[in-house]
């Protein structure tokens, strides 16, 4: 499963810029290589996979509005073979940004997934015997 389609990206960035980034044989066919928008939806793909793995299971369930935005964000920027516009450039460390705070919980996904264990405790918990106070076990102290 696909965090985005490439029917998403025409309709996100449009025909024109597709074609522009993946029509890339010696001689121009005018329409868009979808072998290799495959290959940057892939590599996106492996991008969120590493980052949502430790907090979620994947694959998803369901494919969140957030990551969809994402995927578009990274996939854009990797069918750039040389310098992306300064707002793809902007939009991809946003993405990756925002996947950082996905993995690390500081934004949640609205997925079933595989959360940490919580205990609830703040600190360190230590359990000992009882330890009464006795004239025996006191003695050479008084």
């Amino acid at each position: 499963m696909s965090y985005i389609l490439q029917a998403t990206l025409i309709d996100r960035f449009g025909a024109r810029m597709l074609v522009a980034l993946t029509d890339r044989g010696e001689v121009a066919t005018g329409t868009i290589d979808a072998d290799v928008v495959a290959r940057a939806l892939t590599d996106t793909d492996a991008v969120i996979d590493g980052y949502l793995a430790a907090r979620y299971g994947l694959p998803l369930a369901e494919v969140p509005a957030l990551i969809a935005d994402i995927a578009g964000a990274i996939a854009i920027w990797k069918l750039h073979v040389a310098a992306a516009d300064p707002k793809i450039e902007t939009d991809y460390k946003d993405a990756l940004r925002m996947l950082r705070d996905i993995a690390s919980g500081a934004v949640r996904l609205s997925v079933a997934g595989a959360e940490p264990d919580v205990s609830g405790g703040t600190g360190v918990r230590i359990t000992d015997r009882d330890r009464p106070l006795t004239a025996d076990n006191l003695k050479g102290f008084i």
